[in-house]
Formats: structure tokens, sequence, C-alpha cells
């Protein structure tokens, strides 16, 4: 349980690593979300997602911008920290083939999760939504991907 909370605060901390571009800031959280799934598995990383929400949606400024509230996951974007969660639970049900194409799954629904959202609120074609939402962040996710699985195998032996 200490884990999840500790892991929920680095989503929180990673969420203040940002970089604003179009409409959806690159971040830092891709990064802990899929390190707190590598390194504490499906069931407590879920749990560590789902804190990291409770905490926002109370109030506290842990998304990126320094927000908090109801407001922001009911905005523009808070399909994608939505996404976060179905990522969570997508890795937690995909565990058993392996971490790489959990993370992968779990991704994916994140990208679904947000696009759509996002969809819903500009009222855009799903084309458009993913030149903007979706293909910009591919590599920058790769790549935080690949740091989470680098680090957890360094990690995990501590934990």
């Amino acid at each position: 349980m200490v884990l999840a909370s500790l892991f929920a605060g680095l989503m929180a901390i990673c969420a203040w690593i940002s970089i604003p571009v179009f409409d959806i800031a690159f971040t830092m959280q891709t990064f802990a979300v899929c390190l707190a799934l590598l390194l504490l598995g499906g069931k407590w990383g879920t749990v560590s997602i789902f804190i990291y929400l409770l905490l926002g949606a109370v109030g506290l400024p842990v998304f990126s911008g320094f927000r908090g509230g109801i407001g922001v996951l009911a905005g523009v974007t808070g399909g994608y920290l939505w996404g976060f969660l179905s990522t969570g639970l997508c890795y937690w049900c995909a565990e058993r083939w392996g971490k790489l194409p959990g993370l992968i799954l779990g991704l994916l629904a994140c990208y679904s999760c947000g696009s759509l959202w996002f969809a819903f609120y500009s009222g855009g074609g799903m084309g458009l939504i993913l030149l903007r939402c979706v293909v910009p962040y591919l590599i920058p996710d790769a790549l935080k991907l690949w740091l989470s699985l680098t680090l957890a195998k360094r990690i995990k032996k501590y934990i």
C-alpha cells in the first residue's frame, strides 16, 4: 500500500514535468504509470493510478500545469487521465502475456480513451484527432516505455 501511494506521488511529480504542445502537453506521466505497473504489478500498479486520480479529483494540484479537481478529469484532456486507469486495467489483464505486450495494449487503451474523449469535446473527425492527439506522441511514449522497462529491471531487486 505504501508503494502504491509513493508511485501515485511519482505520477504527480512526472505530471509537473511538461512541455505544452498543441492542446495536450508532453508529460512524463506515461513513464510513471508504466514504471508503477512494472514494479508493483497489475493490481497494485492500477491501485496507484487510482490513488493518483483520486488525489486530483479532490482538488490537489497533481495534474499537468499544477491543476486539480473534477473539472480537469471532465475537461478536454480528461480522457487521457482516465486512459491511465484503462492502461492499468489492460496491463493487469494482459500481464500473463508479458510485460511489453501488456504495456503496449495499455498504451493503446489510453490513446483510445483520450482520443475519443478529445473528439467528443472538439467535434473534430477521428483522422484529425489522431494526427493531433496520437501521432506526435508515439515516439516520445515509446521512449518513455523503453525507459520504464530499463529502469524497472534495475530497480526491481530493491523493492
